[in-house]
């Protein structure tokens, strides 16, 4: 693979800054970092010329010292189908050159902040190169998930061959910006028990579905009903750094939810569904009806059979209380930690600098097998143990032992004895679906609710997505699958929403997903269910590889470590619709699948 890992030179990139003293153009963009309700042209320009139209008349607030322009390059400094960071003075925006044409947009993605020219330029949008969001180069908009926002797009002209942006100093700081949203024009009374739109849940399928409502111009009342305490939270850090506050995790703020008339009550537990009156009943007799109902419940923990279920400081992680709780039961104690999925090894990686024991119980003989083969899962078990983790794998829990009802031994089947001062199971789950069961909602027999490509159950105006469905998968002859994505349920939120609103929209993505542990990130795109075959390349023994997972002669999935954008490039070629065939990675020789196109 000789070069294609190879750092690029750096470019030293003169800055030119400078403010106009005629306000002419007119940024897609108000101070506020919002799209502007004047932005009627296109933000980024073509080669040779400037992008808007010089008679647009200037709003009142836009104000010279609002932006900052600067020639960044060269106009032959980039070719075609390349991207490069560029520095303001005031910021740093990603200049694209695609079909002879200058954009700028955002250089951060507003996910996690991964540096998008890192990642991949493809066909009008470029690919986050850690977990897969794909945004529009035009208008910064979000168009694959995960994700809530979207990117701020700067002006581009050409002047002298020289590529000069013009930006809005407050965009170039914040880096994201939310898409337009409706308001409620109903007049509500908050205590009515009826909602045009309501949601069961408050992860990403829910969040989004709301969203989307609002974006695509719903102007009725949504509620969004969720057991949890707390505003709606970025769930997947829970288990990479247990320390993390409610707060400090929160996609949304209840300002922001009041500001867009998307009304959460919290602590409600739905009991029941009425489908024939359209109502649903919570555990403290609260019923709402709706005109459409979307479900959005998500998983519990698999239930488990051991003696002494009585016994204090056994956590499921759930919640930052939870994580808060672990963590500082675990500081300098001995943890257990029940089962090898994702959340479980997460938990045990994030607890070694914590506890003075980390153990890990698995009924595999190593983890991940089934989900990234056992090459790969060696590879991991063994970073694991270098990190003083001990595994007792081929074995389940008999017992937890306590002393004055607080946790102190772990009993195995296999008659070993753990100390344990805190013990967290992670060993799967089950959709949370069992207050369905009377309701008439189609389910399959593990307790999936079926939906069809739109996210429409059986039932007439009930929807559901997230963790708890089975949907047509395009990729597997539209088989019903469940994948339990972060970055899925996104998706489903959209497809939902769009479809209540009569705008019939199908699933188009790939799944992505991603497992930090040690420092070390683990991305994985595709359906890998069923494969048959992992071809490795690279050095797994460095843990710097991809592992192209495939059934018959045909490459299904990709996983990785160390080696971006790889896994976004495949998952970019999987989201054309192209195959990639199982020859074309054995060759040892993957050049062709890695990006070039940043510099």
């Amino acid at each position: 693979m000789g070069g294609c890992f190879s750092k690029p030179k750096p470019v030293d990139v003169k800055v030119e800054l400078s403010l106009l003293e005629k306000e002419k153009e007119v940024d897609g963009l108000s101070p506020n970092g919002k799209a502007s309700p004047f932005a009627d042209c296109r933000p980024n320009g073509a080669l040779g010329h400037g992008s808007d139209d010089d008679s647009t008349p200037l709003p009142l607030y836009h104000k010279s010292r609002d932006y900052v322009e600067a020639s960044v390059c060269h106009v032959k400094d980039l070719e075609n189908g390349q991207m490069r960071e560029v520095d303001l003075g005031s910021g740093r925006a990603l200049l694209i050159k695609e079909h002879g044409e200058f954009s700028a947009m955002g250089h951060k993605c507003p996910h996690y902040g991964a540096p998008l020219v890192k990642g991949v330029l493809s066909k009008g949008h470029v690919r986050c190169p850690w977990h897969g969001a794909c945004f529009n180069i035009a208008t910064g908009d979000i168009e694959d998930f995960p994700g809530l926002d979207s990117l701020p797009t700067f002006q581009v002209r050409v002047e002298k061959d020289k590529v000069i942006i013009r930006a809005n100093k407050q965009a170039l700081q914040s880096q994201k910006r939310s898409k337009p949203m409706a308001r409620c024009s109903a007049v509500i009374n908050s205590s009515t028990g009826f909602s045009h739109v309501l949601i069961i849940g408050s992860g990403p399928a829910a969040l989004v579905c709301a969203e989307t409502l609002r974006q695509e111009g719903f102007t009725d009342r949504i509620v969004m009903c969720t057991m949890d305490r707390h505003p709606p939270y970025d769930r997947p850090k829970l288990s990479k750094s247990l320390d993390n506050t409610a707060e400090q995790l929160r996609l949304r703020s209840m300002d922001f939810l009041q500001d867009h008339d998307i009304e959460l009550l919290t602590e409600k537990e739905a009991v029941a569904i009425d489908v024939k009156t359209r109502s649903v009943t919570f555990e403290d007799g609260l019923r709402m009806e709706y005109s459409k109902l979307f479900i959005a419940t998500g998983s519990k923990p698999k239930p488990m059979n051991y003696k002494g279920t009585d016994v204090k400081n056994v956590f499921h992680l759930r919640t930052p209380d939870d994580a808060n709780s672990i963590a500082r039961l675990a500081n300098n104690k001995n943890a257990v930690i029940v089962g090898t999925s994702f959340v479980g090894m997460e938990v045990a990686a994030a607890l070694t600098d914590k506890a003075h024991s980390v153990s890990v119980i698995g009924i595999e003989s190593l983890p991940f097998k089934k989900a990234l083969g056992e090459k790969v899962g060696k590879a991991i078990m063994k970073l694991f143990e270098a990190n003083r983790v001990k595994f007792y794998m081929l074995n389940e829990v008999s017992e937890m032992l306590g002393h004055h009802g607080q946790l102190k031994e772990v009993v195995l089947k296999s008659g070993k004895v753990l100390r344990a001062d805190v013990c967290v199971i992670g060993a799967g789950s089950v959709p949370a679906t069992g207050f369905l069961k009377q309701s008439g909602i189609h389910m399959d027999s593990k307790g999936f609710i079926t939906v069809n490509k739109m996210m429409q159950t059986n039932v007439d105006g009930v929807f559901a997505g997230g963790d708890t469905v089975v949907f047509p998968f395009p990729p597997r002859n539209n088989k019903k699958v469940n994948i339990p994505h972060w970055q899925m349920a996104h998706v489903h939120g959209r497809v939902a929403a769009l479809s209540m609103m009569g705008k019939v929209t199908e699933i188009k993505t790939v799944p992505y997903f991603w497992s930090a542990m040690f420092g070390k990130t683990i991305r994985y795109a595709g359906y890998g269910d069923g494969f048959d075959d992992v071809i490795i390349q690279g050095d797994l023994d460095e843990l710097r590889f991809v592992a192209f997972y495939t059934r018959s002669e045909e490459v299904v999935a990709v996983a990785s470590m160390n080696y971006d954008p790889i896994v976004s490039r495949v998952a970019e070629v999987l989201g054309s619709g192209k195959t990639i065939k199982k020859r074309d990675v054995e060759t040892g020789d993957i050049s062709w699948l890695i990006d070039k196109g940043s510099q």
